[in-house]
């Protein structure tokens, strides 16, 4: 009988010991509710030993680890036949029928970990209602055109931002991670003529592609030319301007010494032009444009000549 009491006593001396000693892994952190009430003091990875015989509860929360909620389509019929639209199908802006299935990642806070623990039998719900309002919010106010083509690429920035912002009052602790489109496809009655849109959709997002490419490589040529327009005018334009300047500095220099010799000898221009005018009239004889009528008309021996005209053209 000794020995049983002993033995009691040791189990019972063990179980206490056991009951208070609580292992916390690297990945994970602790809180404790000593007697209902949570304590500031969050135990950090190793051996926490607290109260004994249930008076301490030690929740342990894996920080690193992201959970996931999946809302909308499930993949298999709705076993609720009874309800008005099965879970996943939501109604666009025009009133057309999606199926949707968005998988939202968060983790808890580590600054936060008292509010987790004490709302997670709660936190994956509440999660999973709110990102399902946020999805039919932003499909109700679109086209079905817009949703099948754009939703992927919009929808999930669209409810990561709103979900946050939307569960911050209710002080969960969790932050949201991610959020994707798993599926966004029309019923499967009409499936097959939005894929021919689609398709429709993607050889004119090719055409117009390939269209601006076009346009950006013409425009480059232009410029190309253009720049090469411009040097060739510059370049004309400055040899002008210096054929210009040359010529009217060789005018000036002509007419400064016209105006020399002119002031030594007045008879000068008329004995110029004398000049000028028999050198052409010996080019236009050269030319068969002069013919003599009589050499000495006069005694002062006045030379009469006549210019023919030229043959008509025919």
């Amino acid at each position: 009988m000794r020995y049983v009491c002993y033995a009691t006593a040791l189990a019972l001396v063990l179980w206490t010991v056991a009951s208070a000693v609580t292992l916390v892994r690297s990945e994970e952190r602790a809180v404790v509710r000593r007697f209902g009430e949570v304590l500031d003091y969050k135990p950090g990875p190793g051996l926490f030993i607290g109260l004994p015989w249930g008076m301490d509860r030690v929740d342990r929360v894996a920080v690193s680890r992201v959970q996931r909620v999946v809302v909308g389509w499930s993949g298999v019929e709705d076993a609720d036949e009874q309800a008005v639209i099965p879970a996943g199908q939501m109604l666009t802006g025009d009133h057309n029928l999606v199926i949707v299935k968005a998988e939202v990642d968060y983790s808890p806070v580590e600054e936060h970990l008292d509010k987790y623990v004490l709302q997670a039998d709660r936190v994956d719900a509440l999660v999973a209602r709110t990102a399902e309002a946020l999805l039919a919010q932003w499909i109700a106010g679109r086209t079905v055109d817009h949703v099948l083509l754009l939703g992927k690429r919009e929808l999930p920035e669209y409810v990561a931002s709103g979900l946050q912002e939307r569960i911050a009052p209710y002080q969960i602790g969790v932050k949201i991670r991610q959020v994707s489109i798993a599926n966004l496809d029309p019923p499967d009655e009409v499936k097959e003529a939005f894929e021919r849109l689609a398709h429709a959709a993607a050889n004119k997002n090719t055409v117009e592609t390939q269209a601006r490419q076009e346009a950006d490589q013409r425009l480059k040529n232009a410029e190309t030319q253009k720049i090469r327009i411009d040097k060739d005018t510059a370049s004309y334009a400055r040899v002008q301007r210096l054929d210009s300047e040359a010529d009217a500095s060789a005018f000036l220099n002509r007419l400064g010494a016209y105006r020399e010799l002119v002031r030594r000898n007045p008879d000068a221009l008329n004995t110029m032009w004398q000049d000028d005018m028999t050198r052409l009239y010996a080019k236009m004889r050269e030319s068969g444009r002069i013919d003599v009528l009589d050499h000495y008309l006069t005694g002062e021996g006045l030379n009469i000549t006549q210019f023919p005209l030229l043959p008509k053209k025919k």
